[in-house]
């Protein structure tokens, strides 16, 4: 669990950090004017967080916590812990920045949380494939 603790709470300091630049830098506020700004590949660039801190996590997990063999359930489901206590302080993160900033109610906010969630999930099971090099024997 610490392990993911770790990796968990970076990616959740990080993703938090990731909204205030955004909010500095007038994302938020270009979707109310224009759809189509010029800032929308800050929001390409926040999957990195995840994806890069999942990869380091399952990874670190595979080759400290289990010995270097690691099945895809055992990525998977350290990869989920990684998730929920990223997820967990990102969540709290967005909660404060909607309480102080309502303007960015008047874009479609929920979306881009719901998005985040569904992508964290894609890239836990695409980096557990990759990196699982234990099959069981059934």
């Amino acid at each position: 669990m610490k392990n993911a603790a770790i990796y968990g709470i970076t990616i959740g300091i990080l993703s938090g950090i990731w909204i205030l630049i955004m909010h500095f830098s007038g994302v938020y506020a270009q979707d109310s004017v224009d759809e189509s700004n010029n800032m929308q590949w800050m929001e390409w660039v926040s999957m990195l967080i995840p994806a890069i801190g999942l990869y380091l996590g399952i990874k670190s997990y595979r080759d400290h916590v289990s010995g270097g063999k690691m099945e895809f359930f055992e990525g998977l489901f350290e990869g989920f812990k990684i998730i929920i206590i990223g997820g967990v302080i990102a969540a709290f993160f967005a909660i404060v920045y909607v309480q102080l900033n309502i303007n960015v109610m008047n874009t479609d906010y929920m979306y881009r949380v719901t998005a985040a969630l569904l992508i964290g999930i894609l890239f836990n099971l695409a980096i557990s494939l990759i990196l699982m090099n234990k099959q069981k024997h059934l």
